[in-house]
């Protein structure tokens, strides 16, 4: 969906006593989560989103946005992004990342980690970019559970290393408020957070002593996009 300008993720909020890198709490609970897409007001399609434990502290965290309305439907506009990452010193860490945006053609990207090494791989099919990896990174996909996780461990300010195209970022987040939030699954009393260290808009509203996602999550990269909580459940 670059086409569309569809998120390649959802990204998200953030914590309680300011770190130059995240503090978690116990290990993520398996979870599915479905959410509301929109862009510029208009409803555009749903997104999916879990979490599966595979055993020996790995885990998959895959997000489907799916096109159901207007043109996102009628091109067939799809996003998949699937995460592979290890529980390492109370922190999730990228192993691999594998993003696909379809949408009239197909793009993809992968992300492969060697912590061996401390190499990290990126291949968007026009040749591979190699970087340093950072301890406790991860990637755009995981972020908004790595900010949730963070959250819930009571974290008020993070700064968080997220591995891109080229590099690692350090990208900063910050708890702003709490504000009464409306969405599909219901109202909350949730903790405004913002991105601190870039000047495109973010904001993302947390419950973390419900979900360790966001309930509502809105931006402007990819075209003032908003993403609402319809449904999250756990096995």
């Amino acid at each position: 969906m670059r086409i569309l300008k569809l998120p390649r993720t959802l990204l998200a909020g953030l914590a309680l006593a300011t770190f130059t890198t995240a503090a978690f709490a116990a290990a993520p609970a398996p979870f599915t989560a479905t959410y509301q897409v929109s862009r510029d007001g208009e409803a555009m399609g749903e997104a999916t989103i879990t979490l599966k434990a595979l055993g020996n502290g790995e885990y998959e965290y895959s997000n489907q946005i799916h096109g159901t309305s207007g043109l996102a439907a009628m091109l067939g506009a799809n996003t998949s992004d699937v995460t592979r990452f290890r529980w390492n010193n109370n922190a999730p860490e990228t192993e691999t990342y594998n993003s696909k945006v379809s949408a009239l053609k197909t793009k993809q990207r992968l992300m492969q980690v060697n912590w061996n090494t401390k190499q990290v791989s990126v291949d968007d099919g026009k040749g591979a970019t190699n970087y340093a990896a950072e301890p406790g990174m991860v990637d755009r996909n995981t972020m908004s559970l790595a900010l949730g996780l963070a959250l819930r461990a009571g974290n008020q300010s993070v700064t968080l290393p997220v591995g891109v195209k080229q590099r690692v970022e350090q990208q900063q987040f910050k708890v702003t408020g709490t504000e009464e939030v409306k969405v599909p699954a219901g109202s909350f009393q949730a903790e405004r957070v913002t991105r601190t260290d870039s000047d495109k808009h973010f904001d993302a509203w947390y419950v973390p002593k419900q979900f360790p996602l966001p309930v509502k999550l809105a931006q402007s990269e990819g075209g003032d996009l908003t993403l609402q909580l319809i449904h999250y459940s756990t096995p």
